[in-house]
């Protein structure tokens, strides 16, 4: 089956594709206006099997390209605009997490005040967060989304 070529849009490529529902989860692709344009379970060199979202129309924030660092640190994102290619670059997880993820410990102050959690990246590599306020340290498969 051939897919469109996109005139405007993101590309978001090499998700793991454990990954790509939460994806699709965490950037409200489900309630996107815009077509969505979604490959499950291809073939990869790199990565043996992947995902691909491509999404017509729409550019994304920072602050989302942050949350989607938590969920899949090194996707490769292509901005389009006039059917070529403008923009390519690596999503890469920030020193610092804003408002994106719970703290685990019950008797954090972010989980009994009305307040953003701020994590710090301790090491990327292994997905090792701290918590600014309590200093718990998770890793990346524990975390739970706000």
């Amino acid at each position: 089956m051939q897919v469109a070529a996109l005139q405007n849009g993101t590309v978001i490529d090499h998700i793991p594709s454990s990954k790509l529902f939460q994806v699709v989860n965490l950037l409200h692709l489900d309630h996107e206006d815009a077509s969505v344009t979604i490959g499950f379970n291809l073939k990869s060199k790199k990565m043996g099997r992947k995902s691909i979202i491509k999404v017509a129309d729409k550019f994304f924030t920072d602050e989302e390209l942050n949350q989607l660092s938590v969920i899949a640190p090194n996707v490769t994102l292509s901005i389009i605009r006039d059917y070529d290619v403008v923009e390519k670059k690596e999503v890469k997880m920030p020193h610092e997490l804003t408002g994106i993820i719970r703290c685990a410990n019950p008797k954090c102050i972010t989980n009994n005040e009305p307040m953003a959690t701020r994590f710090h990246v301790l090491d990327k590599d292994k997905g090792i967060l701290q918590c600014h306020y309590c200093n718990r340290e998770v890793t990346l498969d524990q975390v739970k989304l706000l």
